[in-house]
């Protein structure tokens, strides 16, 4: 499971590419480049860490929390934990990984920042976990509550054997209006699979992969920051043995930490594309298709959470007994929070984050996690 680092002659590459990654990563960003073992999933992953003139220090930021109730939302401010600019390069890496495996994300976000002519920010990342011997939630949400991150409502989904907690960010008091990764920071949506509630078979396939990962789950966030899995790879025989029982222990075995999905604040854009159903049409009109389960566009009951998302792309996944196979891979997904209905009358120029519609809902997010699904990929390839 190593990684062998390789350095140009130059030691350093300078990340060049099109005009939305320029403004979604700094200009001075430097570059470590990975060439991945090959229980990656991809290899030769271009990695960014920040080389600012603030990067790696050990600096203190002051903070407020952006997802209090209305109430709460002038809450007393708290210190950020460590330097933000370290933080913030792991989530790029992070992000990097995920663009690479995951083309049509990339090309989406490319589109949405050509034609909107703006920042793009995130409104969360979500990971996927095994619940068992410390490999669940708790593994990947160590890291961001150790930035500041803090811990909200759980959610549960019992035909899909799943739960998960959300977590919401610190915001940085400094002035924070980039894009990307350098914006507002996402919230952070990580599930786990209640692997006890699977059968037998399904509960020795995952307990092997677990078992052999040991104190990887310690390592959850940099396993993601590299792309790598922290277990071998597993045979096809075994991918398919989970896949019949749950899709999402399938995704998760070839996949591991691997971000599962970043998505768009659609309302913090500026075009007409801040509205939902128009960025989902101008989607469609240029030839993604979005996850149909339940309907493309998902609504909360309350009528102020609005969410869609992209069909995963795939790719092809070499299995520890010889057999080459398309496994899905990521998705990009979009949400619209509406504002409050104790708001509605502010003046659209003051309406602020927390004035809007926050957290999460259970039956928007059974759909959405769809998104990795056999019938959704069938569609998609037809």
């Amino acid at each position: 499971m190593s990684s062998m680092i390789r350095f140009p002659s130059s030691m350093f590459s300078l990340y060049s590419s099109s005009s939305f990654k320029s403004s979604l990563f700094p200009s001075n960003s430097s570059l470590f480049r990975f060439e991945n073992s090959k229980n990656s999933l991809s290899s030769n992953v271009v990695y960014p860490f920040w080389n600012s003139n603030f990067a790696m220090e050990n600096r203190s930021f002051s903070v407020q929390s952006a997802s209090k109730t209305q109430d709460e939302a002038v809450a007393q401010d708290s210190s950020f934990q460590g330097s933000e600019s370290f933080f913030r390069s792991v989530l790029a890496s992070m992000e990097e990984v995920y663009l690479n495996k995951n083309p049509t994300a990339k090309a989406i976000l490319e589109l949405v920042h050509s034609a909107d002519g703006d920042r793009i920010c995130y409104d969360h990342f979500a990971f996927r976990t095994f619940g068992v011997n410390g490999h669940g939630i708790d593994s990947m949400s160590k890291f961001f509550l150790d930035f500041g991150y803090e811990q909200r409502e759980e959610l549960r989904f019992p035909a899909k054997k799943l739960k998960a907690f959300w977590f919401s960010p610190p915001k940085v008091s400094t002035s924070c209006r980039g894009s990307g990764i350098n914006g507002p920071l996402p919230r952070i949506f990580i599930s786990e699979l209640l692997v006890d509630q699977l059968s037998p078979e399904a509960q020795d396939i995952i307990k092997k992969y677990t078992d052999i990962s040991r104190c990887g789950k310690e390592y959850a966030a940099l396993a993601s920051a590299f792309g790598t899995l922290t277990w071998k790879k597993p045979m096809y025989s075994e991918f398919q043995q989970l896949a019949k029982e749950s899709e999402y222990a399938a995704w998760t075995l070839v996949n591991g930490y691997a971000l599962n999905h970043v998505t768009i604040s659609t309302h913090r854009l500026t075009s007409s594309l801040r509205s939902i159903r128009n960025l989902n049409q101008f989607i469609e009109k240029n030839g993604f298709n979005l996850n149909s389960e339940g309907g493309v566009l998902k609504v909360s009951p309350d009528g102020l959470l609005l969410q869609s998302s992209t069909v995963a792309d795939s790719t092809s996944f070499e299995f520890s007994d010889g057999i080459t196979e398309a496994v899905p891979c990521s998705y990009i997904e979009f949400a619209e929070r509406l504002v409050l209905p104790q708001y509605k009358d502010l003046p659209p120029e003051e309406v602020e984050e927390f004035h809007r519609r926050d957290g999460f809902e259970v039956g928007n997010a059974d759909k959405i996690f769809e998104s990795t699904s056999k019938d959704q990929l069938t569609r998609r390839a037809a």
